[in-house]
């Protein structure tokens, strides 16, 4: 091999080396690059991770709030009501309890069933208000108090539905049979449908109040 060979394919080796630097830096660039987007991706999950926190414990109080209210303005010894976010299986699910001198039950073992009625009747309302944008705000209910016992406690729900009907400028229709005077019902409602059946056909009587 001549001096001329030589030297061509040392030219050529060169030209290989300088392609191979170039594309070691292109390399190093990219790495660094995909350095800095890993980083923010991991700081933007960790972001997300704690307005997530941040918003489940918000829910949570709002929940346990709402619900808890409502069990005091109808029972005497009342149950504080709680709402958990748990993580199962990757996925968030809410655990619900009743609550007294720190111990946590399940609300369908810890009380009557007309606790859990109250408690049903709040969630809903707490959902209703969470929503967004919020539909239609007219909540329509067939008899949600019907296992509630207790001349006082039935008196005191009526004052309830109708307090957080006034707060949450919601419109409540509900089916209630007559666990107290009509007079009672009267003073928590602003219209009531009375059906009978006269001769096997439904009769409706509209009363303003």
């Amino acid at each position: 091999m001549n001096l001329k060979d030589i030297r061509s394919k040392l030219d050529r080796l060169q030209g290989v080396k300088t392609r191979v630097e170039q594309n070691i830096g292109s390399t190093e660039n990219n790495l660094k690059q995909e350095k800095r987007n890993l980083r923010r991706h991991i700081q933007a999950r960790e972001i997300i991770h704690e307005v997530g926190l941040k918003t489940q414990q918000q829910l949570e109080y709002h929940i346990s709030n709402i619900v808890t209210l409502a069990e005091e303005s109808v029972f005497d010894e009342a149950y504080e009501f709680e709402a958990q976010f748990i993580e199962r299986r990757n996925q968030t699910e809410c655990d619900l309890f009743f609550k007294r001198n720190d111990q946590y039950m399940n609300p369908i073992d810890a009380a009557g069933l007309g606790s859990v009625d109250v408690a049903g009747f709040a969630l809903r309302l707490a959902s209703w208000s969470m929503e967004r944008p919020r539909s239609r705000n007219t909540l329509i209910q067939d008899e949600p108090f019907k296992h509630l016992k207790g001349f006082d406690e039935n008196i005191r729900v009526i004052t309830m539905v109708k307090e957080l009907s006034k707060k949450l400028n919601l419109q409540v229709i509900m089916v209630h049979d007559e666990r107290v005077p009509m007079e009672e019902i009267e003073k928590g409602a602003d219209k009531i449908f009375g059906v009978k059946k006269i001769n096997g056909i439904s009769q409706v009587k509209t009363k303003e109040l």
